[in-house]
């Protein structure tokens, strides 16, 4: 791959150069990906060099937790806090500003192959036993380019512990279309349940979709200010699917299979670089699920759960 640029492509630094440890690189037809040995993250997903995630330098570890994977939880536990047994369990606090425990246990941790090939690389890692969540669990990642040149990623949780175990499994990619002004591009999400939140952005309760947050006939992104997870979403062929598009007709979609019941919405105007960046993460679980029980499963020992995630992408009429 070329050299970093001022967009933030992955280069071909060696193995432990990079502040996100070894790159894999994937590759088939004009499709490319870079998997990343830290977090499992999806540090880049381009088609014939347009990229459709955002991405970061050599140097940095994923900006707003760009591509990263999740688990044992999604999003946030208030005040790092839940119950076990009766018992009061307490996580590190990682979200100091709004003092919750945010996005798992693996966020820091360097995941080990398990498999790779051209088209495709699998990482596993292990959170082992701790304050505020005392289970032996493993994390494998898998991606895989398909033969339509669409992203595939499967995500399994499996429970070494004598004791069912309690998870949320996500993911936080970015969306892009290569240089197209964000703000113009319009995000459709087939989705007709909010969660309403506190200003910790700890769900209190649910509503029907409604203005800023109804996503399902399309909104400019330009025109949005949203922090938000949806349900009730749409599985037509048993894939729900988020679109970002372009007046050109070009289009980058994120699809989720019906183990992930919930998707969050991030428009960010802090990502580096960028004027404005699209999360569109796929979940099992909302946030605080380790309290509400909303979307939370509990795995018994021996036991594995997987979730399958992906990125399409189909370009505009003048390209096609």
């Amino acid at each position: 791959m070329t050299a970093s640029s001022e967009q933030g492509t992955p280069s071909s630094a060696s193995t432990r150069s990079c502040a996100t440890g070894r790159q894999y690189e994937l590759r088939r037809g004009d499709a490319v990906a870079v998997v990343t040995e830290l977090a499992a993250g999806l540090r880049s997903f381009s088609r014939g060099g347009t990229l459709l995630t955002e991405t970061y330098g050599d140097d940095q570890i994923a900006p707003g937790g760009a591509g990263i994977t999740l688990a044992p939880w999604a999003n946030r536990v208030e005040d790092g806090q839940w119950l076990l047994d009766g018992g009061k369990q307490q996580l590190d606090i990682t979200e100091v500003s709004r003092n919750n425990a945010s996005h798992g246990l693996l966020r820091n941790t360097g995941y080990a192959p398990v498999g790779e090939s051209q088209h495709t690389v699998a990482l596993e890692a292990t959170v082992f036993p701790q304050h505020g969540y005392p289970f032996l669990v493993r994390h494998r990642v898998e991606y895989k380019l398909s033969e339509d040149l669409g992203l595939q990623v499967r995500q399994t949780l499996t429970n070494d512990s004598a004791a069912a175990a309690p998870f949320v499994l996500g993911a936080h990619p970015y969306l892009r279309l290569g240089d197209a002004p964000v703000e113009e591009l319009q995000l459709t999400v087939a989705a007709d349940t909010r969660l309403v939140t506190d200003e910790r952005l700890i769900p209190r309760s649910s509503a029907p979709v409604d203005g800023d947050v109804d996503f399902r006939s399309g909104r400019r992104i330009a025109d949005l200010a949203v922090d938000v997870a949806l349900t009730d979403l749409h599985y037509p062929a048993g894939k729900a699917r988020h679109t970002l598009a372009a007046a050109d007709g070009s289009e980058v979609s994120l699809w989720q299979d019906e183990a992930c019941r919930y998707v969050h919405i991030y428009v960010s105007t802090v990502y580096p670089g960028r004027t404005r960046a699209v999360a569109v993460e796929p979940m099992t679980g909302p946030a605080n699920a380790f309290n509400s029980g909303d979307g939370l499963r509990w795995l018994p020992p021996g036991e594995s759960f997987s979730i399958e995630w992906g990125i399409d992408y189909k370009p505009g009429a003048a390209a096609q």
